[in-house]
């Protein structure tokens, strides 16, 4: 089985979020060799573009708070109660480098099992003729083609592709396209993975 997957997939498992788990457990089920999880390359580099403006706007508040705190600091009947604050910004560094290594860790997991389908020119004057039509962002744009043309040019019995809000990739025209190239849209991970299970028999 073919399991395409994109940026919200690598960032459920970085940001630790709520279907993170079924995400780990599709990626150990891929580093079995029980499914092929394919992903565009583009989806492993807007990763890292989120991470870099999330802790730019965490230092911001970080430097912002720890202005407010030494003004606080300078009142008496302050004092006992800026403890807890300065956790909340020794919490914004250590989650920057947290998330960080973390990205790091599954991207290497990622590139060494995962087929990366690159960012062809092809690929971008594909994606620039869905924008309208399925009113599509240029990103999205962009992972649908990739997804699509990997899906014509490589036959499946049965694929999936898997994305965290349906919005993203919610319109029939694209449903139906995928669905004719055997290819079932899931905008849930833990849906996901109980899709994979049944259509692999475990």
């Amino acid at each position: 089985m073919n399991i395409y997957v994109e940026t919200n997939f690598v960032l459920e498992l970085v940001f630790e979020q709520e279907q993170h788990t079924s995400c780990e457990q599709i990626l150990n089920m891929c580093e079995a060799g029980r499914a092929r999880l394919i992903i565009p390359a583009y989806c492993l580099a807007e990763p890292h573009e989120k991470l870099t403006r999330q802790a730019r706007s965490r230092r911001t508040l970080q430097q912002n708070l720890e202005t407010e705190l030494r003004q606080l600091a300078r009142t008496t009947s302050y004092t006992a109660r800026i403890g807890s604050i300065q956790d909340i910004t020794s919490l914004l560094v250590q989650s920057n480098e947290e998330e960080k290594q973390r990205f790091t860790h599954f991207r290497s997991r990622l590139t060494r099992i995962a087929e990366i389908i690159p960012l062809t020119l092809d690929t971008l004057r594909e994606a620039a003729t869905y924008e309208t039509p399925y009113g599509l962002t240029p990103q999205d744009a962009l992972v649908y083609a990739s997804v699509i043309t990997h899906l014509r040019q490589n036959k499946s019995l049965i694929s999936c592709f898997l994305n965290r809000n349906s919005k993203d990739f919610d319109n029939p025209d694209i449903v139906d396209e995928l669905k004719k190239n055997n290819c079932a849209i899931i905008s849930r991970f833990d849906h996901g993975y109980g899709f994979i299970q049944a259509h692999l028999g475990l």
